[in-house]
């Protein structure tokens, strides 16, 4: 099969000059200089024959040509990145790991410098992220952190982590105003909530009463800004026992009605049937470390 292309070099250049709009950003993504990218765009032109871009330097758009080309290459570098982490079997060097903000800031970050201890060759690059993971996208990360009840998508090889208890948690200055033999005593003192987990009350009290539930509260854009407004005395929330756990025991929180199995599962997920031993020393390492975290105490 004749496989006559323009350079892959050339190519690349265009696609992200194109994806990014500007020779510059182009530049920055490629490690290039942007008169580099542009000198790429215009040799693959007249590769081509066409012209595919059009209008003044500092405001680029795309031909008709250009508009055409472009998601082609755009799904080809995918797929071409995608078999080649696929493959790839480093024992040292980045790795990329998608996780929670929250978990990140209470759990997993507080933790790593013991994983850099033991793997100093492997440095771990963090991004926010809690939505499914598509191994098969141009998402950039090997590993993903993630919490739910599964089932977790076929591409994805799941290791449990963490079994998620979560309870009502509060400041001790209001937690006076509660009776612990009483969930619905929570009712006498300031709910918050989270935009990322707004069904969080309705769960807790499906597990520890009865009857319909009227717990809505204030909202918060972020899991951790409603946990430090709880830390302030500003109102209650549902959290769970993980994310809380340091502030329970130096008794900035306090957990009136304690924690109760959620049905969810903190777990490692990465993409199914690749063999990456930067990878595997990662997902080893939070599975020792979960099993040393103490869950909550008995009621």
């Amino acid at each position: 099969m004749d496989r006559s292309l323009p350079s892959l070099n050339a190519l690349r250049a265009f696609e992200a000059a194109a994806r990014l709009g500007r020779m510059t950003l182009a530049g920055a993504e490629l490690s290039v200089t942007h008169g580099a990218v542009s000198r790429q765009v215009r040799q693959l032109e007249q590769s081509l024959g066409v012209a595919l871009f059009e209008g003044p330097k500092t405001r680029l758009r795309l031909t008709e040509a250009g508009a055409t080309l472009l998601p082609y290459l755009t799904e080809g570098l995918e797929r071409m990145e995608a078999g080649v982490r696929a493959v790839a079997d480093e024992a040292q060097g980045v790795l990329d790991v998608s996780s929670m903000g929250t978990f990140s800031m209470r759990w997993l970050i507080p933790r790593l410098h013991r994983f850099r201890k033991s793997h100093p060759d492997i440095e771990v690059r963090l991004v926010a992220g809690d939505g499914p993971p598509d191994f098969g996208r141009r998402d950039r990360f090997d590993i993903a952190l993630r919490v739910g009840p599964g089932p977790w998508p076929d591409d994805a090889l799941a290791t449990p982590l963490i079994t998620e208890h979560i309870g009502a948690v509060m400041a001790p200055l209001i937690a006076g105003r509660l009776d612990p033999a009483d969930p619905r005593s929570v009712s006498l003192v300031p709910r918050l909530e989270s935009v990322t987990r707004p069904s969080a009350w309705s769960d807790w009290w499906s597990l520890v009463a009865v009857g319909p539930c009227d717990l809505g509260g204030a909202p918060h854009e972020h899991f951790y800004f409603m946990l430090e407004a709880a830390t302030g005395g500003l109102g209650a929330c549902v959290a769970p026992w993980t994310l809380v756990m340091d502030d329970i025991r130096a008794g900035r929180l306090v957990a009136p009605f304690g924690f109760v199995a959620s049905g969810q599962t903190y777990v490692a997920l990465r993409r199914r049937g690749r063999a990456g031993r930067k990878a595997d020393a990662f997902i080893d390492w939070l599975a020792e470390e979960a099993r040393a975290t103490p869950g909550p105490p008995l009621p």
